[in-house]
Order: C-alpha cells, then structure tokens, then sequence
C-alpha cells in the first residue's frame, strides 16, 4: 500500500462514522498543507460550501504555525456565526487530531459548539 490510498482510507472512515453520528448538522472540513491550513463549513445535503477560511486571509505576525491555525480557526467561527451556523461536526479527515489540526479546532470552538 502506498501513503495516499492509505490516507484516503483512513479520511473515508473518519467520515463514514460523522455521517452515522451526525446527518443533522454541517461539517466543518479540515486541510493542512506544508505551506497553508484552511477550514471550510460544508453542507453534506446540498453539497455546497457554507464558509471557508484560510491561512492567506490572515495578517501574519511572524507567529508560528499553531498560532495561525487557531487564528485561522476564529476566523472560520467568525464567518459561520454571521451565517448562522452554530453548531458544527468536526472533520479532521486523515490527520491526526494533534498540532495544527488541534489548534484550528480549538479556534473555532470559541466561536462553535461541536
């Protein structure tokens, strides 16, 4: 096996389970470059993306990478409040919930209820 179908198993099973768990509420979808981090609010029913944000919408202060994640993340809670969104399941897809993926969770559970 190579890492990517790897990967993308381990993404379609985190996935499978939200949808037993969770049909009801948006997804909040979670992806995490080398170089970037962005977030989006999908809704699984019409298919559409309700928010997004990414790391380039951001003023960067020289922060390290966790700090803009977690910025990235009240941002992402930001725009989905003004929509009307507040309640969210969250989405890590392959990654671990650890670093990055922790911390933009963390940002947008100031602002969201998971």
């Amino acid at each position: 096996m190579n890492k990517r179908i790897n990967s993308q198993r381990r993404a379609k099973r985190n996935r499978a389970k939200l949808e037993l768990e969770w049909t009801d509420r948006p997804r909040l979808s979670v992806f995490i470059s080398n170089n970037h981090v962005y977030g989006q609010i999908i809704d699984d029913k019409k298919g559409v993306t309700l928010v997004s944000a990414n790391d380039k919408e951001i003023e960067k202060t020289g922060g390290k990478n966790i700090e803009i994640s977690q910025k990235v993340g009240e941002l992402l809670g930001q725009k989905a409040k003004d929509k009307k969104i507040n309640s969210v399941v969250f989405d890590r897809g392959a990654k671990r919930y650890h670093g990055r993926v922790k911390a933009l969770a963390e940002g947008a559970r100031k602002e969201l209820s998971f």
